[in-house]
């Protein structure tokens, strides 16, 4: 029977040293394994993955073409049920609630809402997307499921971003109008004038 005062590691889990750097006789040479000179014989001389000495690597002269998915990667907010313990029955959970109670943070493309865990009463959820197993729990908790409409979010963010862009008086549009049209006149003018002048030479 094993005992602590007998434990015993297993059969060549252990092993000698390598002891390095002490002569021909030891058994690893002279330069103890690493060869004659050069940048990989020094202590210390470590060379990273993909260097070339200094020429242009080959990851990098290599043509960069194609499709590439990363631009058009969209990153969730990831929340689980076993997080929305802490709300009481019937609240809402949505965006603003989750960040008020430091659930999520930081930017993201949208929510997703997903099954680890148990509900023991219900919640108006409001997210982006929700798992199949979240759902059920959900609704069998008595809660509700909503999926936010992205073009709906798009939308207002794009109305909020034409609301707060300033928009010039009629007064000032017109006269801004009249001094464009007048430079273009007074061009227009001088043009002529240099033709006729060089026509009369």
């Amino acid at each position: 029977m094993i005992r602590l005062h007998n434990l015993r590691p297993r059969p060549g889990a252990r092993h000698r040293v390598k002891r390095l750097g002490c002569g021909e006789s030891s058994g690893h040479g002279k330069t103890s394994g690493k060869g004659h000179k050069g940048q990989k014989a020094r202590s210390g001389g470590s060379i990273r993955i993909g260097f070339e000495g200094g020429q242009m690597p080959l990851i990098r002269r290599l043509p960069k073409r194609g499709f590439n998915n990363a631009a058009f990667h969209k990153r969730y907010a990831i929340v689980n049920l076993d997080d929305l313990k802490g709300f009481s029955a019937g609240a809402t959970v949505n965006e603003q609630s989750l960040r008020e109670s430091n659930l999520v943070r930081g930017d993201f493309d949208g929510l997703k809402i997903l099954g680890e865990g148990e509900l023991k009463h219900g919640l108006r959820i409001e997210a982006d997307k929700v798992s199949a197993s979240a759902r059920e729990k959900i609704e069998k908790a008595g809660g509700t499921v909503t999926l936010r409409d992205r073009r709906t979010r798009v939308g207002a963010r794009v109305k909020q971003d034409v609301d707060l862009a300033p928009v010039a008086a009629p007064a000032e549009a017109a006269e801004e109008n009249a001094i464009a049209r007048s430079r273009v006149k007074r061009a227009a003018n001088g043009r002529a004038k240099s033709q006729k002048s060089s026509r009369k030479k």
